[in-house]
């Protein structure tokens, strides 16, 4: 045995996926070990198939290896085995001048993760039945959030389940608009684990100039390159050892890193830059992204491996538009931080409180909060917003909502939150008798029409229209 016979060896027998190499007819020459597990055959057994063989007996379907054939280009694919496993396949041919030859495919099993996304789904139903049964009143008790303020009901749900997921280090994923709060909850979920302890690693993926990008995620060693530290320097993967990794713009990160960073999920070992040595590494991981990753997928800018490897407990936070029950604690918040930044003590007049409840916030608590600031220095005196100011330069001050009801309801000894659901509810009343289904009330309103539904039966509320 040569020494490229002998290397080939040692990669099949050694390899953590399931590596199949094949002939130019479909015949399997070889498999590594753990093949045999997954697709229900021996070793002995695929060694003396061919891969239309296995699609024709049900042993696995489609075959990743045909589509290579056929179209003499790599190729990445679903699969459902013979014995109930599904597994993401992908193949790459090999030419010798010019002419197909072989073919090289692994499979990663993916059973594992979507039984945990199935539990994930069950956590959620059995949650949303505790909140039928009138669980809410105590909801607030059992959730400590320390620097997040939710008051809304799809806000406390999301926090508890990412509470509940929390002790596990199975991979979060945040989606939701910019400037809804991934970081923050990210930052929570980090505290409610087991690593809470440990570091929190905060990478935005979209400001590391693609150059630096390697050797920013895995370090690297003295002289590894020009200009590199005389001491070395240790990677954010390496920094995270212990704790909790989060990449935000996750869509963001170059095709070449996804797939590096998809070897070190798998193998938890990284090489810097420079180095022959592996580094054992061990974060939980959580990525953010704005974009819809399953489209960056289709279009060949995602990895369909790394994103099914991320996608294992997804979270969609909702814009500030459908969830206004939180902006009284947002904005007491935001005050509280400025206050203390700047060491003094003002308040908001109320007649702002309108312009904060009726605006969309289309660049959500990031704009509410960036608002603040500004409404905060612009102010000459202790009261923010107080009646002869001009406000915040630049910003409009008409919101569509009526003040003077607002005032109105305030005036009846309710709290502000009362006063609001009580608009709320009016509001809803009114299209009530005009939309033709609850899809029309969303789109008035500017929310999802989920979020429609929760509001019409918060408020006992019932659309007579078709849906």
């Amino acid at each position: 045995m040569d020494v490229n016979a002998a290397i080939l060896r040692t990669v099949v027998d050694t390899a953590h996926d399931h590596l199949f190499i094949a002939a130019a007819d479909g015949q399997i020459l070889d498999v590594s070990p753990g093949c045999a597990a997954v697709y229900g055959l021996s070793r002995e057994e695929l060694r003396a198939s061919t891969v239309h063989d296995l699609v024709a007996q049900g042993v696995l379907r489609p075959s990743v290896t045909e589509e290579v054939l056929r179209t003499h280009r790599p190729a990445q694919l679903m699969q459902q085995t013979g014995t109930g496993r599904r597994v993401i396949a992908e193949a790459y041919p090999v030419f010798v001048e010019d002419e197909l030859v072989r073919v090289v495919s692994r499979s990663m099993d993916l059973t594992d993760v979507q039984l945990l996304q199935d539990e994930y789904t069950l956590l959620q139903q059995r949650f949303s039945e505790h909140l039928k049964r009138g669980a809410e009143a105590s909801l607030g008790d059992e959730l400590s959030l320390d620097s997040l303020k939710v008051r809304s009901e799809v806000m406390r749900e999301i926090a508890l389940l990412l509470k509940r997921v929390a002790p596990s280090d199975a991979t979060v994923l945040m989606l939701g608009e910019s400037g809804v709060g991934k970081t923050a909850f990210a930052r929570q979920l980090h505290r409610w684990s087991r690593r809470g302890k440990g570091p929190f690693v905060d990478v935005n993926c979209a400001a590391i100039p693609e150059s630096l990008f390697e050797s920013e995620m895995f370090g690297y060693q003295p002289g590894a390159f020009s200009g590199a530290a005389r001491q070395g320097k240790a990677g954010v993967l390496e920094m995270a050892d212990g704790g909790t990794l989060f990449l935000d713009e996750v869509a963001e990160l170059p095709l070449v890193m996804q797939t590096k960073l998809l070897k070190v999920i798998q193998d938890g070992y990284l090489t810097r830059l420079g180095d022959t040595q592996p580094r054992r590494v061990d974060f939980r991981l959580v990525v953010a992204t704005n974009q819809n990753l399953a489209h960056r997928v289709e279009s060949g800018e995602f990895r369909l491996d790394l994103y099914y490897r991320l996608n294992v407990i997804p979270v969609t936070l909702p814009p500030l538009r459908e969830r206004r029950e939180d902006i009284p604690a947002l904005v007491e918040l935001q005050l509280d931080r400025l206050n203390q930044r700047y060491e003094q003590a003002k308040v908001l007049h109320p007649s702002l409180w309108a312009e904060l409840m009726g605006r969309d916030w289309p660049g959500n608590v990031r704009e509410l909060e960036n608002w603040l600031e500004r409404a905060w220095l612009a102010a000459p005196g202790g009261v923010i917003g107080a009646p002869g100011d001009e406000g915040p330069a630049g910003l409009p001050v008409s919101s569509g909502v009526k003040l003077e009801e607002v005032s109105a309801l305030l005036a009846k000894g309710q709290t502000l939150r009362q006063a609001m659901d009580g608009y709320e509810a009016r509001i809803l009343a009114s299209l009530c008798r005009t939309a033709r289904s609850t899809y029309e009330i969303a789109q008035r309103l500017g929310v999802s029409q989920p979020s429609a539904v929760r509001k019409l039966r918060k408020h006992g509320l019932r659309c007579e229209g078709r849906g």
